[in-house]
């Protein structure tokens, strides 16, 4: 069988830190933020499921979106 590569430490401490603090946050705080780690960070912010993509957006499954300037 093929053997599965761990995460790396980089992204287990991105992942982390996204699930806990918002980006915004992490920005304020921190005065060096080296490019691959932001970028992970950023990466790990965003929604994986469609559950919380359409929790934290305006799409919703199954309805078609309104044409601009229709009731």
């Amino acid at each position: 069988g093929s053997l599965l590569q761990p995460e790396s430490l980089l992204d287990v401490a991105a992942k982390r830190v996204a699930g806990s603090w918002a980006f915004e946050r992490v920005e304020g705080r921190f005065q060096r933020i080296p490019e691959p780690v932001q970028r992970r960070i950023v990466y790990w912010s965003f929604p994986r499921s469609e559950r919380q993509i359409c929790m934290y957006s305006s799409f919703q499954p199954g309805r078609a979106a309104a044409a601009p300037g229709s009731a």
